[in-house]
């Protein structure tokens, strides 16, 4: 007897709703996770130890205290106006990428979607935001490691760093680890949404809900969070080294990065700063579909046909 794929169930969806409602789960985001974030980034791109020396940091911990005594706790908050003044059309392009991937596939207003198609759709989101997502990222990435490693200041914020990449390799430098970027987000994203698509269709089903309550969407969009990283660390770890790293230390890439990192480190250096990792996925994530329920909330009160 053939099986039936479990599906999800949903109005045809709305590209314009889900930009703006994307958005404001982005400002969300960043604002609950970008401390860790700045670890993570610093873990992934700590120099080398030499043979008989220690590492500069030992952990998650060890690196927050060292920032928070050399920096300041400011200085878990670097590279955050890159992501923060990007992270609006960041994530209204990846949420609305995920509608228009979600509405290309759907055949009328009460279409009925397979866990497949949504995992398509939300791949199909990164596509969307790795174009804006890449040089956001490149910044974050030198302004979070710039003083992290002992060297001295080279980029005096967001505007600053950008146009010195421009000035020193043009767009090319501006967008280095777009292809990284890509390769972490397609996967990444459709493990994103099907995860949380999952999980919110099981409890509208179990307690016949027509809408998902705001504590569930919460718990979800958490749980969607540690299902991106688990997709997304390695090529994440790959993006960072290659973003991070003086030009022409990679003359080939991410393909460079990896071999490189591969002999001189394992296989378990792709998840490194995995820790700090999962103590931000379920919170920053849980703040996203806490603002897009908000949104959404919103728009069923004052506009319930949009």
């Amino acid at each position: 007897m053939a099986t039936v794929e479990k599906v999800s169930t949903e109005r045809k969806a709305n590209p314009a709703k889900s930009f703006i409602t994307g958005g404001f789960g982005g400002i969300c985001n960043v604002l609950s996770g970008h401390p860790l974030d700045t670890i993570k980034v610093r873990l992934q791109t700590m120099p080398r130890p030499a043979p008989g020396e220690q590492p500069l940091y030992k952990g998650t911990f060890d690196c927050a205290a060292k920032t928070i005594k050399n920096e300041g706790v400011r200085g878990l908050y670097k590279g955050m106006s890159a992501p923060l003044t990007g992270v609006a059309p960041i994530f209204a392009m990846c949420f609305a990428g995920y509608a228009l991937g979600k509405r290309l596939q759907q055949r009328g207003e009460d279409a009925r979607l397979t866990y497949s198609q949504i995992f398509v759709a939300g791949s199909f989101s990164g596509l969307f935001s790795t174009l804006i997502m890449a040089p956001g990222e490149r910044i974050k990435v030198l302004l979070q490691t710039q003083q992290g490693q002992g060297g001295q200041r080279k980029y005096n914020g967001m505007i600053d760093c950008a146009a010195k990449l421009y000035k020193e390799g043009g767009l090319r430098s501006v967008f280095k680890g777009s292809c990284a970027t890509m390769l972490r987000d397609l996967p990444a994203n459709g493990l994103y949404f099907l995860s949380y698509e999952i999980l919110t269709s099981e409890y509208k089903r179990r307690y016949d809900r027509p809408n998902v309550d705001l504590f569930p969407a919460i718990l979800a969009g958490g749980m969607a969070g540690i299902f991106y990283w688990i997709g997304g660390m390695p090529a994440d770890v790959l993006k960072s080294r290659l973003q991070s790293a003086p030009e022409g230390t990679y003359k080939h890439g991410i393909r460079s990065v990896f071999m490189d990192l591969m002999k001189n480190d394992g296989l378990l250096a792709l998840y490194r700063g995995i820790t700090p990792v999962m103590l931000r996925a379920f919170p920053a994530n849980a703040a996203t579909f806490f603002g897009i329920e908000l949104a959404n909330a919103f728009f069923r009160i004052v506009a319930p046909d949009f």
